[in-house]
């Protein structure tokens, strides 16, 4: 007489307590990426431009292509989900993990700038939003992370997260990027 093993337990939704874990994340990143820019760091030493003629043009085209790919995730994820009219092509869950893969690229080269070069400021209400949306940015990238990856959440859940992502990185865009091609006389 053998005995039968166990069924496993059905894998259903996560429970709600499930969502301190990326929430904790967010807040435990946004407040240690604030903290880090509050230090003070040699401002006269460690810019880039690559091939742009400053840091400033060097951090505004960044952060658009950011915003751009943050778009085609957007569209992309639509499309993953199965909310778009046309039947889904096999390419898109990897065109759209990598388009989220190149906006956070693109975002690394703004955020050291920003973070190590420049740090937290509140000389201005927008620079004081900016400041605060590019502390949040991280956070908010990791909160989405941890939700992809530990699967079962509320289908709610992971389409929040990535609006919030979504909107924070607009906020960091507009609070820098459009503010400084107004000044420059591009319209946005």
């Amino acid at each position: 007489m053998t005995l039968a093993a166990p069924e496993p337990a059905a894998r259903g939704v996560r429970p709600a307590r499930w969502l301190a874990v990326p929430l904790l994340a967010f807040a435990l990143i946004a407040l240690t990426v604030g903290l880090v820019a509050r230090e003070r760091f040699d401002p006269d030493k460690g810019y880039f431009q690559l091939f742009f003629s400053d840091t400033l043009h060097l951090k505004a085209w960044f952060a658009t292509v950011a915003v751009i790919l943050a778009l085609l995730q957007l569209f992309t994820a639509a499309w993953i989900f199965r909310k778009l009219p046309w039947p889904r092509p096999p390419w898109i869950p990897a065109f759209h993990r990598w388009t989220g893969r190149l906006a956070f690229a693109c975002t690394l080269p703004v955020a050291y700038h920003c973070i190590f070069k420049l740090g937290y400021q509140d000389t201005t209400t927008r620079v004081l939003a900016h400041s605060l949306f590019g502390c949040a940015v991280y956070g908010a990238f990791a909160a989405k992370v941890l939700i992809v990856r530990l699967h079962r959440f509320p289908v709610w859940v992971l389409p929040t997260a990535g609006g919030l992502l979504f909107g924070v990185l607009v906020g960091v865009w507009y609070t820098s990027a459009v503010w400084l091609f107004r000044l420059m006389g591009i319209g946005l």
